[in-house]
């Protein structure tokens, strides 16, 4: 380098120098800073947002973070001019001993102990069948006829009988007359009776055959005195009741104990449901029983239980329950679903709220609240309840005694509640 360069020239490089260095280390730096950061951008916004000004930060609620409980409570506010035109009235929300109540689902089964498998008493050929399948028959009623050569063999053989009967009855008087004249010895006597005894025997024998059979009294003494013998055989109703099967028609061939009808008094029917086994310390032998049904709402028929079964299902963990009630009018039909509804005569204390103060919207239960000291303010809350006693409904949850409800006019408030808080 020369050493007599213009001192002025040498300060120019220096400046053009240190220049270089300057942007060489701003570059550097500026990429040092962005490896480092996870978030590139973010720079960019702090140095945009550094100059506004400084204000509190709003919470922020995670994606983690619970929802806020939803208020089992809503409050209404009633004008004073429409407070003063409706009628409100209010009751107490009391506290009374509540039996345990257990609810079964049963079902309508026949009184097994009412029904009769009819069955003929002589095979045959079926020549008539004189009821139908669900009808109602009397005691005696003729429900099919039967073709027998059997009965018309049995018929025949005792008229057979009662003709040697007749003869010896005849041969045996003569002896004794005999015996009586000394022309015949008592031992001839005894020979004859026992003859005749025997013959008497063969006759009854053939009697209680044709009584086995189904003939009755007239229709053998008409046999005796001379009249055709009958080849077909009525089969009557056993019980007065109604037909719930009917296995023969007509030209079918039977044989004796074979089933043709099912007749069952339904005067009287069970009521059959499942027990579950936890409920087996609540009914017992005995416990009452009030059984609804959804085709009677208005109706409630009652009785005690009278069965429960010693073996307890495996899969169910239930025991059936059987409970027998009147039938009037045969309204109950076998199958039909019905509630059972058992009582513990043992209760505990509970809430128990006017049914009139209990609304409904949707499936959910509500009730009103006059708030206290501010008229014209109320508040709607939701309400858990479980059975109807005699004092009202018992509550399970949103209830305490002694708080305030709205009976008469609560439909009104359920109105005003719906029309200023839309669902």
């Amino acid at each position: 380098m020369d050493s007599t360069q213009n001192p002025k020239q040498t300060n120019r490089r220096w400046a053009i120098v240190l220049a270089a260095v300057l942007v060489a280390g701003a570059l550097a730096g500026t990429w040092l800073w962005r490896r480092g950061n996870p978030f590139p951008r973010l720079g960019s916004r702090l140095s945009t947002t550094a100059s506004m000004p400084m204000t509190m930060p709003m919470p922020m609620q995670g994606p983690l973070s619970p929802p806020p409980e939803s208020t089992q409570e809503i409050e209404i506010s009633i004008p004073a001019e429409l407070l003063a035109r409706i009628r409100l009235e209010f009751a107490k929300v009391t506290e009374s001993a509540v039996g345990a109540q257990i609810r079964v689902p049963g079902r309508v089964q026949p009184n097994a102990y009412k029904e009769v498998r009819v069955t003929p008493l002589v095979g045959g050929v079926v020549k008539q069948v004189s009821v139908e399948l669900g009808q109602t028959v009397k005691r005696g009623q003729a429900l099919a006829q039967v073709f027998s050569r059997e009965l018309a063999e049995a018929q025949s053989t005792y008229v057979a009988f009662n003709a040697q009967l007749e003869a010896e009855h005849k041969k045996l008087l003569r002896t004794q007359e005999l015996v009586r004249l000394g022309a015949a010895s008592r031992q001839e006597l005894e020979t004859v009776e026992a003859d005749h005894q025997v013959h008497v025997a063969h006759v009854e024998e053939a009697r209680q055959r044709l009584l086995l059979l189904g003939l009755d009294e007239a229709r053998i003494g008409g046999v005796r005195a001379g009249k055709p013998a009958s080849t077909t055989l009525d089969i009557p109703a056993p019980i007065d009741g109604a037909v719930l099967s009917r296995s023969v028609n007509l030209g079918q061939v039977v044989t004796q104990g074979q089933e043709l009808f099912l007749i069952a008094d339904l005067s009287s029917v069970w009521i059959e449901g499942d027990l579950l086994e936890d409920n087996f310390n609540v009914v017992n032998m005995g416990s009452r029983a009030a059984i609804t049904t959804p085709a009677y709402p208005n109706r409630t028929y009652r009785g005690a239980v009278e069965y429960i079964d010693p073996r307890v299902d495996a899969q169910t963990r239930t025991a059936k329950v059987r409970v027998a009630v009147e039938n009037p009018g045969l309204a109950l039909r076998l199958g039909m679903y019905m509630d059972m509804s058992f009582t513990s005569p043992v209760g505990v204390r509970a809430p128990v709220v006017p049914k009139a103060a209990m609304q409904r919207i949707g499936s959910t239960s509500v009730v009103y609240l006059p708030v206290e000291k501010e008229p014209g303010r109320f508040v709607e809350r939701i309400v858990t309840t479980a059975e109807e006693t005699a004092q009202g409904l018992r509550v399970l949850e949103g209830l305490k005694p002694g708080e305030r409800v709205v009976t008469e006019g609560s439909v009104l408030l359920r109105a005003e509640a719906l029309r200023q808080h839309p669902r």
